[in-house]
């Protein structure tokens, strides 16, 4: 009987640290290496891309994102997760290449737009836009 009491606690615990372990490392978002340290290959400064960076933005991310990434568009309040703040230290201390994973591969509520929006030079114009969204 004392082993069955005994396996059971085990058990238990095992279950318990594997669920604490899961809502730990859930928020964390892992950026591949090679995305990190990947280059932006886009002029942000050219006026073009500019404009092409925030169509794209209005587009596709303001419904959930908002007008000034703020994480405050019309869809954030049907999503589960926490949308972001594009304003925010946090974001912005990111490397575009963590920012065009993010945007490409997508999770859980956020899309992934690889196909979506196929162009990689339209997602990198899209981190760039991102970036003029400092506070």
């Amino acid at each position: 009987m004392k082993k069955i009491i005994n396996f059971a606690l085990l058990i238990s615990l095992t279950i318990f640290i594997l669920y604490s372990f899961k809502s730990i490392t859930q928020d964390k978002w892992i950026v591949p290496k090679e995305y990190k340290t990947m280059k932006n290959p886009t002029n942000a400064n050219d006026k073009e891309n500019k404009s092409i960076g925030k169509s794209l933005y209005m587009k596709h991310c303001k419904s959930c994102h908002g007008k000034e990434g703020l994480g405050d568009g019309p869809k954030a309040d049907d999503q589960e997760g926490d949308l972001g703040d594009f304003s925010s230290d946090e974001t912005q201390s990111q490397t575009d290449g963590e920012l065009f994973y993010k945007i490409t591969k997508g999770r859980d509520d956020m899309p992934k737009f690889e196909k979506k929006i196929a162009s990689a030079e339209d997602r990198w114009l899209i981190v760039n836009y991102v970036r003029t969204l400092k506070e």
